[in-house]
């Protein structure tokens, strides 16, 4: 007769209890600091795992880290903080509050658009407000943006089970969800098409189509499946973390660190020992780490094509990549300023007057316009903890192109700089020049070379449907054994919610494969 044996097992002959050898935990590596490693970095903790996180810089946060100077705190990289409900199921299952954890704040006006070609709009959930907007831009188009929220609803609702679940081969583009979803894709029309089914006035359609810069694209080359991008900052807010996107990172780190987890700082990978095509170990100039697992959150192109020998891969060969269509870059100013913009609001979009001939010489001219478009973040009238007494921030990007032989920033970083300000007059800062107290600057050869971002293009693998779902990158890559992926150059893609949800992704194949329970 047999007896169920628990925490302890028996010697048949004897009462001896003989104590179980405690399960080994799974050992996990994480490459990259970034908000998907974090984010993984907790989920695998929680699972029980020993989890250390390998970053190369002196902080957290990849590109979503701080920048600090004198008193002056900037984030890096992403300002707007949108659908929180990803990251806050994330806090909530390792037991923490988002909310709580990191006050944030929701912004009404969500950003003000001003238009080179005239016209203003200052963007707002309020149905009404928008709607008395949009009256001064065409009355022909008053109802269509509730049109466009209904719509958009229902196509979130077809598209999130495919954006929450891995694709591991073609087939799983036939899978019910797909199929579902099918008569919403429209592949054949861009986003811009389909907004012009909803405003017939052009500035309208740029209003909800200039999201697609979030993917790097051009509204009239990104698929029109991206109209949801839009509808989420109207829907479920804007929010400014107090302390900045960068605050994010830093609590994440936090937390993680509190469960076990081990971040290495300015402890880049060197090397790595790949036995019969499984990952079995990576190396850093103070040592070796073996693992079960490793999770990758670096830029995937530069990893890719730094880490694993050419030879290796076949999908994703170095010529390849090479081939791939890439997200445009970005020119950054971080300004410490004297004294306060009180009339602008958090986040400001200025649309040059030729909005697609600035596209056009982004995209294919790779040229540098000499009439770009640009954002402003004036994050003080929300937050003045990032500035001190008396002081703000402005914040002030450019879209331009990745990194090209056309242009060289070596020649023309200090003259776009210059253009770049003189610029700002469009938006009413006319004089930022008098009043720059500190200046921190970035072009797309820092974004590679400081960042190791591949050509500088800071949004990953350009979002064209060839480039989606089967086609990126796998969340669990297949020419690699024991890697998985996880940030904005694997499936969902680029932007912080879907970073964090391809974070969800890698972590349940990650555990499901170590046969340990999510």
């Amino acid at each position: 007769m047999s007896t169920l044996q628990t925490e302890d097992s028996k010697d048949a002959s004897s009462s001896v209890r003989i104590p179980r050898k405690p399960r080994s935990r799974k050992k996990v590596i994480i490459i990259g600091a970034g908000p998907g490693g974090l984010a993984s970095a907790m989920q695998l903790a929680r699972a029980g795992c020993d989890v250390t996180v390998l970053e190369k810089q002196s902080q957290v946060g990849g590109r979503t880290s701080a920048i600090e100077r004198q008193g002056y705190r900037f984030d890096c990289g992403p300002t707007f903080f949108l659908y929180p409900r990803v990251l806050s199921e994330i806090f909530e299952s390792v037991g923490y509050d988002l909310m709580e954890e990191v006050p944030m704040v929701r912004l009404d006006p969500q950003y003000r658009l001003t238009f080179g070609a005239g016209g203003q709009l200052d963007c707002s959930a309020n149905i009404e407000a928008m709607d008395r907007q949009i009256a001064e831009f065409s009355t022909d188009d008053i109802g269509s943006f509730a049109r466009y929220l209904k719509d958009n609803r229902v196509k979130l609702d077809k598209f999130r089970p495919i954006l929450e679940s891995p694709f591991h081969s073609i087939w799983d583009l036939l899978r019910p969800s797909m199929l579902s979803a099918l008569p919403y894709l429209h592949p054949n029309r861009s986003l811009g098409q389909d907004l012009q089914r909803y405003f017939s006035d052009p500035r309208l359609v740029i209003a909800f189509g200039f999201q697609a810069k979030y993917l790097g694209m051009s509204p009239f080359k990104c698929p029109s499946l991206f109209s949801i991008l839009s509808f989420l900052e109207y829907e479920y807010g804007v929010w400014h973390p107090i302390g900045g996107c960068s605050r994010v990172s830093e609590r994440m780190a936090e937390i993680a660190g509190s469960m076990g987890v081990k971040i290495r700082l300015s402890e880049p990978v060197t090397g790595v020992d790949i036995v019969q095509g499984r990952l079995q170990a990576v190396e850093t100039d103070d040592g070796r780490y073996e693992a079960d697992a490793f999770v990758v959150n670096a830029d995937f192109a530069d990893w890719i094509t730094q880490a694993i020998p050419n030879d290796l891969r076949k999908r994703w060969t170095n010529e390849k990549i090479q081939k791939k269509k890439f997200s445009c870059s970005t020119f950054m100013l971080y300004l410490g300023i004297e004294g306060t913009y009180e009339d602008l609001p958090h986040h400001s979009i200025y649309i040059s007057k030729d909005y697609e001939k600035n596209l056009v010489e982004i995209e294919h001219e790779h040229v540098l316009s000499e009439a770009p478009s640009f954002y402003v973040q004036n994050a003080c009238v929300t937050d003045p903890t990032l500035a001190p007494p008396g002081c703000s921030t402005l914040y002030v990007l450019v879209p331009v192109t990745h990194q090209h032989q056309n242009v060289d920033w070596a020649a023309e970083s200090d003259r776009f700089r210059d253009l770049t300000l003189d610029r700002l007059a469009e938006i009413g800062l006319s004089d930022v020049r008098d009043r720059i107290r500190v200046e921190h600057r970035i072009t797309p050869n820092e974004w590679e070379s400081d960042y190791s971002v591949y050509r500088g293009a800071t949004f990953n693998l350009a979002h064209h449907l060839s480039q989606m779902l089967n086609f990126r990158p796998k969340n669990r890559f297949d020419e690699v054994d024991g890697v998985y992926l996880v940030g904005g150059g694997t499936h969902p893609g680029s932007g912080l919610p879907v970073i964090f949800e391809s974070s969800r992704i890698s972590c349940k194949l990650l555990l499901a494969d170590l046969g340990v329970e999510p």
